[in-house]
């Protein structure tokens, strides 16, 4: 499997215009695609943590940037590749 995109830095200035709930909305989305690959946070959240202006999701205080790469690779997956459970 080949990524389409180059990864997202965590210093991207896009990642200063996601909202809390738009946030919260990708973390659903990767407890859905994660659980079929075995990934899963049940425990990742926003706890309205900023640096610089981002907003962290806490699975260990990772930047956004890292919750929207995970999707893009596990989006890619899906796409790419069939899946064996």
């Amino acid at each position: 499997m080949t990524m389409n995109r180059e990864p997202i830095a965590p210093d991207d200035p896009r990642m200063r215009d996601y909202t809390h709930t738009q946030i919260t909305t990708l973390l659903r989305e990767l407890h859905t695609r994660g659980a079929r690959f075995g990934i899963q946070w049940g425990s990742a959240t926003t706890h309205h943590s900023t640096v610089d202006g981002r907003i962290l999701v806490d699975f260990g205080t990772a930047p956004l940037a890292t919750l929207l790469n995970l999707l893009h690779l596990l989006r890619d997956t899906e796409r790419n590749e069939p899946w064996e459970s």
